[in-house]
């Protein structure tokens, strides 16, 4: 069985960008068998007030599908039925839970709230139990949100380099955006309710990061790709070019505008940067040494700082 329907999007976008750029789509289904889904959060076991006899329970069956008219979802749901009346904490009771795909509880007659999530993706509803039994659907509106980032000339990116996070697409009143789901390895599927949302993926952990607004579709799988401006620098401090690299040596890399973009100390110092133009400061006992630099977009480089790029030697004061 198929459950999305397929939709991939191309987006090119500069370093520190602020919006996706144009996007492009095109029908491939996808199975939900091959759908990862993002750790669930924690949840109460199931709990019921008094003991109930068997003859006071009514028996419903609920089920949940992406779009309607779809078939049901199969597998991958995480039920949860509650009061609909506040407890003295304030929050409402949790009276039930399931995993799985359509699932029945047995509960006492009366109303109750009943959640079904997908992933990140989620809908809730209003049920009244009878003596008869009966079944309820939920539409959740829904579809999957798969993310991958690719360098200058569609040069791969190594995955465990990659993160992405995944955000609300309006910003709240202090002009935050909600964080929805952190740390989405590329190439895994999202579940997540249709709409926009603000994704930003970050190439290393330096300022190789790239924004885009991408919208999910219900009932589609949505695959995205950003183009990262950006290349992995390897730097060293030797005494002659291809010589051995110089240990206890501190690193600065300062931006264009002088500010410290990433500290390190190290005999070799290896990072991604974004494109643009750099200093590279090494400083080894009492010998400071400078560079300037710049980042190529897709072009990784080992970098060697000489004798010659020597600046300053700090005098040791002694008494």
């Amino acid at each position: 069985m198929r459950v999305f329907a397929g939709r991939f999007i191309t987006i090119v976008a500069a370093a520190f960008a602020g919006s996706a750029a144009d996007a492009v789509a095109q029908d491939d289904a996808f199975p939900v068998e091959d759908m990862r889904v993002p750790g669930l959060s924690e949840y109460a076991a199931p709990q019921r007030t008094g003991p109930l006899a068997l003859a006071e329970t009514g028996e419903v069956t609920v089920s949940a599908q992406l779009t309607e008219g779809t078939e049901d979802i199969p597998r991958g749901l995480v039920w949860r039925v509650f009061s609909p009346e506040p407890g003295q904490d304030g929050t409402l009771p949790l009276v039930a839970t399931a995993q799985g795909g359509t699932s029945t509880f047995m509960l006492p007659p009366g109303g109750y709230l009943v959640h079904a999530a997908y992933g990140r993706a989620g809908a809730t509803k209003r049920i009244t139990v009878g003596d008869a039994p009966k079944s309820e659907r939920l539409v959740l509106d829904a579809g999957g949100l798969k993310l991958d980032a690719v360098l200058s000339g569609g040069v791969r990116i190594p995955p465990k380099k990659l993160r992405f996070s995944v955000y609300e697409h309006e910003p709240n009143a202090t002009g935050e955006r909600s964080l929805i789901v952190p740390n989405v390895q590329p190439n895994a599927v999202v579940r997540l309710n249709a709409g926009t949302y603000h994704i930003v993926s970050n190439y290393g952990a330096i300022n190789a990061v790239i924004r885009a607004d991408i919208r999910v579709e219900a009932g589609e799988l949505t695959e995205a790709t950003v183009e990262h401006r950006a290349a992995q620098l390897t730097m060293k401090l030797v005494r002659e070019p291809g010589g051995e690299a110089i240990a206890d040596t501190a690193w600065s890399i300062l931006s264009e505008t002088g500010e410290i973009v990433a500290e390190t100390v190290g005999a070799f110092a290896s990072m991604v940067l974004a494109e643009g133009e750099y200093t590279i400061v090494a400083k080894n006992r009492d010998r400071i040494y400078q560079r300037d630099f710049t980042v190529t977009p897709g072009r990784n480089q080992d970098v060697e700082l000489l004798p010659d790029d020597l600046v300053e030697q700090v005098s040791k004061v002694t008494e």
